[in-house]
């Protein structure tokens, strides 16, 4: 039996982006062309007059200390030092746009106050509102990232899925004329060569919108999964979306995402045990129907990261190509 549980950790945070309706279902995809990721100051200790509310609250000691987790390029976040293995506070920004991920401190507080009886999420303590942006305050626990085992994530998403949360997140894409429009959109932000080169590569199968929607994590990536020897953690609850969970199993499958997080693709017999692990045939099987739309999204995705200062993407992008 497989035992979740909860964390907070460093890692690389994604922007907000604007929400688009189409025929007549709000997707969670860029409205217009996304401005570049511009990390917030890299501050030693969070803003004093936010420590003063803090403390005001009960929430941190007179003499606390706080430890930068490093990685966000649009969030702050620092461990707050305590012998209860301490707390975490993450300070969002808001008003730069990300053609695929959210930033929405509201959301995260709403799905780990929703998600706190499963075990598998942090135990959010506070959240409020400072000058530079909405805070979120809540438990820290041990643990590393992902990086084998991938039975055990796909129980972890599998038990997420299955609950009914009444979460009122925007509806993702459903679909492959949603993620056809998503990722033109993000294309449309792109300006090198390798964009044309993208549009050739564009899939032609059509794929039904599903009925069987859920709430679905929206980056359940191999650095948003901690695992402890008490089990599993799944962070990062900022872009939540009400939609297909072949969204969640795309995304942690990536291969741009499994070599950004981890350093490598999954193997394929890995790619096999997650699915098998996964243990919902419909879903499996829409997922490898909707693969390569994942894929070329991915790498319309990773081209917009590179063209917008980060080459590490590059790779990303290959490995998205060669799945295409």
């Amino acid at each position: 039996m497989v035992r979740l549980y909860r964390q907070e950790q460093w890692r690389r945070f994604e922007p907000e982006l604007d929400l688009l309706g189409g025929t007549g279902q709000t997707c969670a995809t860029c409205n217009s062309i996304a401005l570049p990721v511009t990390p917030l100051p890299d501050f030693i200790a969070p803003p004093l007059d936010l420590v003063d509310d803090l403390r005001d609250q009960g929430l941190v000691a007179a003499r606390a200390q706080f430890q930068t987790l490093y990685g966000g390029r649009t969030n702050q976040v620092w461990k707050v030092i305590g012998e209860d293995g301490g707390k975490v506070l993450k300070l969002y920004r808001a008003g730069i746009r990300n053609p695929l991920f959210r930033n929405d401190a509201t959301l995260e507080a709403q799905c780990l106050r929703a998600l706190d009886h499963t075990g598998f999420v942090p135990r959010l303590r506070a959240t409020g509102r400072h000058k530079l942006g909405q805070w979120v305050f809540y438990d820290h626990a041990p643990g590393s990232p992902w990086r084998d085992g991938p039975a055990l994530a796909a129980v972890l998403l599998q038990t997420f899925h299955r609950l009914n949360l009444p979460i009122e997140a925007p509806k993702g894409c459903n679909g492959s004329t949603d993620l056809q429009r998503h990722g033109q959109r993000i294309l449309d932000g792109c300006t090198s060569p390798a964009r044309q080169h993208l549009e050739e590569l564009r899939p032609t199968e059509q794929v039904a919108p599903t009925l069987h929607t859920c709430l679905i994590h929206g980056d359940p990536v191999a650095g948003n999964i901690l695992v402890a020897p008490s089990g599993l953690t799944l962070i990062d609850w900022q872009c939540p979306m009400q939609g297909d969970p072949t969204e969640d199993l795309a995304l942690f499958l990536s291969p741009a995402m499994q070599h950004a997080y981890r350093g490598a693709a999954l193997r394929r017999e890995e790619e096999d045990q997650f699915l098998a692990a996964y243990d919902n045939a419909h879903t499996v099987e829409r997922f490898k129907a909707l693969r390569r739309w994942y894929a070329w999204r991915m790498a319309a995705y990773c081209l917009w990261r590179v063209e917008n200062g980060a080459p590490d993407y590059a790779a990303g992008l290959e490995l998205e190509i060669a799945t295409l």
